[in-house]
């Protein structure tokens, strides 16, 4: 039914009614996924959905035809809204201009969001009682095209190893691509170029233990293909990556999926799509459940990068 679209469908969600128009159009033609299947597949990580995007300014990565049609990067609420749908205003500097973007308090939001066609949630790594002051260091593990998912899994290992040493808790989900990420929640006490900053420090002494797998060149030109590039500038402000249990646009549907440390050896991240991931989450619940409760003080860090001298000269640019 790739062109059909299907009777509107009215949805409870909470406290809330949730129109969802053309519940039949299919957003993923390999599988065959429609906006319906869609819409039940983020009811069905609700609790993990929300956990991941709550009070976080958030773009929106939207497919109003589906994959064929392609994706639109959007920073501003889409127009309609109900006025129970909560934004945050941010500014940026480059355009001198601000945005209201979506800024997830309940499930419901989520569910017209994606009413809305969004397929991919991108939150800010900071939130709406001070967007400059990020509470979430990032570290992006991306892996480079000739980079193979055994070096991902070695590379989380040794970072692990410096998170544990350093006495700080790392919470792994797939990116939905190729990669990893590892998120550390923090006391926002800094801004983001202290934390991109940290970020580059940390991403330096994994590179220091691991140099024949680890690139942190920022340039893409000048990196080995093979190698695992540690995107510190992730953290830079207006950087976004897919949110933990984000669906990706890609044709298999995947979903950006916490994991445990454990079990990283024995993953890959097209294990886990729209297909999978529900039942996976009716066993195991949320596991970024606790990431409140483990916040680290980046002072050690922050030491390091002044230790290194570490310079971010370069400008990470807007994120398209």
């Amino acid at each position: 039914m790739a062109g059909g679209a299907g009777a509107a469908v009215e949805l409870t969600v909470g406290e809330r009614e949730v129109r969802i128009s053309n519940p039949d159009r299919v957003y993923f033609p390999e599988s065959g996924t429609t906006k319906l299947d869609l819409v039940q597949y983020y009811l069905s990580v609700g609790d993990g959905i929300v956990n991941a995007l709550r009070e976080r300014p958030c773009m929106l990565h939207r497919f109003p035809k589906g994959l064929p049609g392609g994706k639109v990067h959007q920073k501003r609420l889409p127009s309609g809204a109900p006025d129970w749908v909560s934004t945050v205003r941010v500014y940026f500097p480059r355009y001198g201009r601000h945005a209201d973007e979506l800024c997830v308090g309940e499930l419901a939001e989520v569910i017209w969001a994606v009413q809305m066609s969004t397929v991919e949630f991108h939150p800010w790594n900071s939130r709406r009682a001070d967007t400059e002051s990020p509470d979430e260091w990032r570290i992006d593990l991306d892996p480079m095209p000739d980079c193979s998912w055994s070096r991902v899994q070695r590379v989380a290992g040794v970072v692990r190893e410096v998170l544990d040493e350093i006495g700080a808790v790392g919470w792994p989900k797939t990116s939905g691509g190729k990669g990893l990420h590892v998120y550390v929640r923090i006391a926002p006490d800094h801004g983001f170029q202290q934390v991109r900053r940290a970020a580059l420090a940390f991403a330096g002494e994994v590179r220091r233990r691991a140099p024949d797998d680890v690139t942190t060149t920022w340039w893409r030109r000048d990196r080995d293909p093979a190698q695992l590039f540690i995107d510190y500038n992730q953290n830079a402000r207006d950087h976004t990556i897919a949110a933990a249990y984000s669906v990706r646009g890609t044709p298999a549907a995947t979903v950006s999926t916490p994991v445990s440390w454990d079990e990283i050896d024995d993953i890959h991240p097209r294990d886990f799509t729209v297909a999978t991931v529900p039942e996976r989450y009716r066993r195991l619940g949320d596991l970024h459940a606790g990431i409140d409760d483990a916040v680290f003080d980046l002072t050690r860090l922050i030491e390091w990068a002044d230790r290194d001298e570490v310079d971010l000269d370069e400008d990470p640019g807007p994120q398209s």
